[in-house]
């Protein structure tokens, strides 16, 4: 006993002195006898407490190191799987359970958008987004909005360039509702002669409130003139003849033309179960047509060409210039798609609104945030079936553009020769950080479903996108940066007080001179 009590004080002085341990003096412990390998022991293991305070392992505190790690997404295995399911007419009904939801989102997805369209018939793609709500053969446009409010639902939905969706939110207990009115709006919409003309003036005023959005407008020009005489290169909208000339036949054509099954997804998450979807999708889905004509096919019929040039629209009596600049990107089942995501992390965004500077670790936000030569700017990366847009959108004012437009080809163009480890890093976490925070929710996840549906032909676990996004490293974004970036033709979209921003022959040079 008198032993036990004796090395128990010595454990106490021991662990109540570290500094002995960690000092040259003389040990107080017996350098020899019996319990001198315990007290080495010992003295190595504080020892070893100490370092790892005095020297913490980066990888948990990453915000205080220079070179950080990628994050550890280990619980994504965990994510619930998405269930496919094809029908014989081609049909594709994709399910995510969330069973402790109480709400669901179900829609369908349709690979079909204003790409689609001619030059005389641009604009039906969302004409009849409009008009898909307005009546159908079993139930009036009252009815509808009374049926959707009184089961406390939300339907809504959009149209972009390649794609169309229909979705509705509602309670757990009212799925199979929302089923049931969403094939119906698609396949017995009525499209009365009386609606139409009253949707051409709807339409004509959202066109009006879209011109008054600049970021908008800039996109439709960049788009424009990037490609130049293609389906791509025309707007959603489409011009304000068409939709004064849009009658019932053209609606009718483009629907038995483009919502065909094989390129339509069922995509339903949250309170649902996969089995119960299928069984109602092939109970009231029973009247689409099963043309295989792919979208891919009509697609490569007019493929986009990507055109150097620009466009510019000098109106001095705004108050702010702002501007786009992009390079020819790629598809979305290109390999490099992947780092071109990453290389749009990495050159970031900036809001004067926001704060923030020389501490972001996009060095381009640094540039602008600490010299104060933009109002806003964001990188983007736009993907679609055979080609894509990548650059920067700028906000600034006048007297700033041409500094600002040195500041982003100097980072753009700097991607190409010279790329930091620890940028590429950082980018991969911020990016996966901010794909899993879009799917929070029913109706993001489902969404993400028929989407990704629609451009990959099925959906990408998180664990493989994210083990794709982890491959990328700064040799990847040098590569890519070298295919797509360096000594490459550009589009420019600008408008406003915009006589100060540089000509294009500046913009093109500076694809390659900062090398030298």
């Amino acid at each position: 006993m008198k032993r036990l009590l004796s090395r128990s004080r010595q454990l106490r002085r021991l662990s109540s002195s570290a500094a002995a341990v960690a000092s040259p003096s003389p040990s107080p412990f017996p350098s020899s006898g019996p319990n001198a390998m315990v007290y080495d022991h010992l003295a190595e293991s504080v020892k070893s407490k100490l370092g790892r305070l005095e020297n913490p392992d980066p990888r948990f505190l990453t915000h205080n190191s220079p070179h950080p790690t990628l994050a550890d997404h280990t619980s994504i295995l965990t994510a619930p799987a998405t269930k496919i399911t094809t029908l014989p007419n081609g049909l594709r009904v994709a399910t995510e359970s969330q069973l402790a939801s109480r709400t669901a989102t179900v829609g369908v997805w349709i690979d079909a958008g204003s790409r689609f369209e001619s030059e005389e018939t641009n604009g039906t793609a969302h004409f009849l987004e409009h008009m898909i709500f307005k009546g159908t053969e079993r139930r009036s446009a009252r009815q509808l909005e009374e049926e959707i409010e009184n089961m406390g639902g939300h339907l809504n939905a959009y149209t972009s360039r390649e794609q169309t969706t229909y979705f509705a939110k509602v309670m757990d207990s009212h799925v199979n509702k929302a089923l049931d009115i969403l094939s119906d709006i698609l396949q017995n919409s009525t499209f009365e002669e009386s609606r139409i003309n009253r949707e051409r003036d709807v339409i004509l005023r959202e066109m009006e409130e879209v011109e008054g959005q600049t970021e908008e407008v800039i996109f439709d020009h960049l788009h424009a003139t990037a490609f130049q005489y293609t389906p791509l290169g025309r707007t959603i909208l489409g011009p304000a003849e068409n939709i004064k000339t849009i009658t019932k036949s053209h609606l009718q054509n483009y629907i038995a033309t483009h919502y065909t099954a094989p390129r339509m997804v069922i995509a339903a998450s949250g309170a649902v179960k996969h089995e119960e979807i299928v069984e109602q999708v092939k109970k009231y889905f029973t009247k689409l047509s099963t043309d295989p004509t792919s979208a891919a096919q009509l697609v490569a019929k007019e493929t986009a060409t990507f055109t150097g040039s620009e466009v510019r629209m000098i109106d001095d009596d705004i108050p702010l210039a702002q501007f786009s600049v992009a390079f020819n990107g790629v598809s979305y089942t290109d390999p490099d798609s992947i780092a071109l995501m990453v290389m749009q992390s990495m050159l970031g965004s900036w809001n004067k609104h926001s704060g923030g500077g020389k501490h972001m670790g996009s060095e381009l936000a640094q540039r602008v945030g600490i010299n104060e030569i933009a109002e806003s700017m964001m990188a983007f990366n736009t993907n679609y079936k055979d080609t894509g847009l990548f650059g920067v959108y700028a906000v600034a004012k006048p007297d700033c553009l041409d500094d600002l437009a040195w500041a982003i080809m100097h980072e753009i163009s700097k991607l190409c020769y010279r790329v930091s480890e620890a940028d590429v890093t950082r980018a991969c976490n911020q990016l996966k950080s901010s794909l899993l925070l879009h799917v929070d929710g029913t109706s993001p996840v489902a969404e993400d479903i028929g989407r990704q549906l629609l451009t990959y032909g099925r959906r990408i676990p998180f664990a493989e996108f994210f083990a794709r996004i982890d491959a990328v490293d700064a040799n990847t974004v040098k590569r890519v940066a070298n295919r797509i970036i360096y000594d490459r033709d550009v589009a420019i979209a600008a408008m406003g007080p915009v006589k100060k921003l540089p000509d294009y022959n500046w913009f093109r040079r500076r694809t390659y001179w900062n090398r030298y």
